[in-house]
């Protein structure tokens, strides 16, 4: 199963360490070229920073980082090693650093820029990408919460919840993982829920973010 891990969005996070100002910034990205505008963008808006570090990773397999006047191995490896660890792809990010006159030694500033990257991370949320099944499941409300925690459980998410008499939900599952959430559902149920697969999608859901970032 294909699948793809990317930025939800733009996220951006700002703190100070030992008198050195941090600005993070992450967006998604398609192309190299449009990785390259970002980058060159947050260097014109702070043009009066020391450093602007950045990498980026495209799902083809591109990958670039730079350290940006800082010490070799300090700032662009570190930030690209919290996207690469996650595996999320098709993201450029960005730290720049206003100097405060004290520093930071090697280990310091590998800290404060991998501090950088998460946080623009934690804030731009992450979305999986891949070919869904879309499920209607129409549920009482209190078999409701049973239902959810099973949709959870295989890594599927609630699109749409349509509350009336009953509660109907569209719900999408990975592909592969359809039937066993059907039956665990049958199961729940006792036999009174019922699924119904309408089509498949594929498309980024926001999912939540791995405990380890």
């Amino acid at each position: 199963m294909t699948e793809y891990y990317l930025p939800t969005g733009y996220g951006t996070s700002e703190f100070v360490e030992k008198k050195s100002r941090f600005i993070g910034e992450v967006w998604r990205i398609s192309t190299e070229e449009e990785a390259r505008q970002k980058v060159a963008a947050v260097k014109k808006k702070y043009h009066d920073a020391r450093h602007s570090c950045w990498c980026y990773l495209l799902r083809d397999g591109t990958v670039r980082y730079s350290d940006d006047g800082e010490p070799q191995g300090t700032a662009g490896q570190p930030m690209l090693e919290v996207f690469s660890r996650e595996g999320i792809t098709d993201c450029v990010c960005v730290v720049t650093r206003y100097f405060g006159g004290i520093l930071l030694g090697t280990g310091g500033l590998a800290r404060a820029y991998t501090k950088g990257a998460k946080d623009a991370l934690l804030a731009a949320g992450v979305s999986v990408e891949r070919l869904w099944d879309r499920i209607l499941v129409p549920c009482s409300y209190a078999q409701f919460e049973r239902v959810r925690q099973e949709t959870e459980k295989c890594g599927g998410v609630i699109e749409d919840t349509d509350y009336g008499a009953d509660v109907m939900l569209t719900v999408l599952t990975p592909e592969g993982e359809t039937a066993g959430y059907l039956e665990s559902l049958t199961e729940l149920s006792a036999g009174s829920i019922e699924g119904e697969k309408l089509d498949q999608v594929f498309r980024g859901v926001p999912v939540k973010l791995p405990e380890t970032v």
